[in-house]
């Protein structure tokens, strides 16, 4: 299928709880949750699932959970796309690399189930210790949805860096896609990036987040999709659930023809 322009995107977020340490459960819950997503009338074009589900922050025992290589994950992922004919962002799962080194990565599926695409976080939250267990990835990945619409990778704490975003988007993304594990008490920050993010760069966010709680840690989903004009077109509260919302890739080229961001950029001018 290729998309075109004036087409609606319909998107589904899969906004779950995640058993910390536990890759069978939540693999079991997560695919679940996406068959769900597919019995409906309007069946989504694409699915999108949040940060390291398969393990959770288990983070002094990721070495051994992690899956390696991500070959169980790309098998049943692929699977799954190529049966419903769905694109599926399968957020991001704890990957253990021939390297040996453990990585937070996304996984791209077109509706054939060919990955399209994987993205290793770039940058680690210091807060939640990930430097001492994860390693960083070391480039930035843009991929094609339904060969018309250029999205853009970035997981989590990657939001509070808008340079990534900024560099996505002047590389021809007019979609960023962030999996995430956003936690309580940072909602106002959660809500306040993403909705920069979307009007800085005049592009389609989607961003969806993890519920429940995990040690002391309490996540609060709310899951978006923002337009391009920083609108919010869809959000989920703090319960388990499926928030879904269409996108026209047309707006994205309006909103940049009606104020000129890109046109008007000096960097010359900037310094960093």
């Amino acid at each position: 299928m290729t998309y075109q322009e004036a087409q609606p995107f319909s998107v589904a977020l899969i906004q779950a709880h995640i058993e910390i340490g536990n890759p069978p459960e939540n693999r079991s819950h997560i695919r679940a949750l996406m068959e769900q997503a597919m019995k409906v009338e309007l069946k989504p074009d694409l699915i999108v699932l949040p940060e390291m589900w398969n393990t959770g922050y288990a983070l002094d025992r990721i070495h051994e959970l992690a899956d390696k290589e991500g070959t169980e994950t790309r098998a049943w992922i692929a699977a799954f796309a190529a049966t419903h004919e769905v694109n599926v962002v399968a957020g991001s799962i704890a990957e253990r690399k021939s390297d040996g080194h453990v990585y937070n990565t996304m996984l791209v599926f077109d509706r054939t189930g060919r990955e399209v695409a994987s993205y290793s976080k770039i940058h680690l939250f210091r807060l939640m210790d990930e430097e001492k267990y994860l390693q960083p990835g070391e480039e930035k990945v843009l991929f094609a949805l339904d060969g018309g619409i250029r999205a853009g990778a970035s997981i989590c704490y990657d939001i509070r860096f808008p340079e990534l975003a900024r560099s996505l988007a002047l590389s021809g993304a007019n979609l960023l896609i962030v999996p995430a594990e956003w936690p309580h008490p940072r909602l106002h920050h959660w809500r306040t990036l993403l909705t920069a993010r979307a009007i800085e760069n005049q592009m389609y966010v989607i961003a969806c987040n993890r519920v429940g709680r995990s040690g002391d840690t309490d996540f609060f989903g709310h899951s978006l999709i923002i337009d391009p004009w920083g609108e919010i077109i869809a959000e989920g509260g703090e319960q388990e659930g499926i928030i879904t919302g269409t996108i026209e890739s047309a707006l994205v080229q309006d909103v940049r023809s009606r104020i000129p961001v890109f046109e008007d950029r000096r960097p010359s001018l900037y310094d960093r």
